[in-house]
């Protein structure tokens, strides 16, 4: 479990593939803090710490995660939000969010509003993943509130702090984000899915 508040970004130092699966070697501001087991959020995408080695740690994707994520799109230097899981003795900053990511989006426009910005991301939209304004979203991980809302497109505002601390700063239009939608608007949508069936 997660909120979507970065807590810093890593970068990509190895990439090695093995079979249909992908072994990431990572270094980070935090590795020394890190345990074999331990989940770790990547872009949003909770991936397991499986070995570790001075400032570097490797984590492995599956090919199931591989396709549902951006993950194939890294490159050694690759900058990546990360969050360490929930601990239950603080406050809940950001937004319930597990860590399984939904789909990818891709980025559609990025407007810098004389200090703060505004992106604008297009996705497959169906009926178990929709937005709602002022609804909760997760970009690469980011725990963001929807502005606008349209069928298959969302926009969100990225205050000056989000955008400098995350690799926020490093997308361009055409880039592939991994989404992770609100997970009770998610419950919401498959009651309503499952009574529309029934009657």
């Amino acid at each position: 479990m997660f909120t979507g508040i970065i807590e810093a970004t890593g970068k990509v130092e190895k990439i090695e593939s093995r079979e249909s699966n992908i072994d990431f070697t990572l270094s980070s501001p935090f590795t020394e803090e890190l345990k074999i087991d331990q989940s770790v959020a990547h872009n949003g995408c909770c991936l397991t710490v499986v070995a570790m080695t001075g400032n570097a740690y490797k984590v492995t994707a599956i090919n199931e995660t591989l396709e549902k994520t951006n993950l194939n799109f890294w490159k050694i230097g690759t900058e990546v939000n990360l969050e360490r899981c929930l601990r239950f003795e603080g406050r809940l900053d950001g937004h319930i969010v597990q860590g399984h990511v939904d789909k990818t989006g891709v980025v559609d426009s990025i407007e810098n509003r004389n200090g703060s910005y505004s992106i604008t991301i297009k996705y497959d939209e169906s009926a178990e993943f929709t937005t709602v304004p002022q609804g909760s979203i997760t970009v690469n991980g980011i725990s963001l509130t929807v502005a606008e809302s349209g069928v298959g497109g969302f926009s969100v505002a990225i205050i000056p702090y989000t955008w400098a601390f995350t690799n926020m700063k490093n997308l361009q239009k055409g880039d592939v984000v991994n989404l992770e939608f609100d997970i009770i608007g998610k419950y919401v949508a498959k009651l309503l899915k499952s009574q529309n069936a029934i009657k």
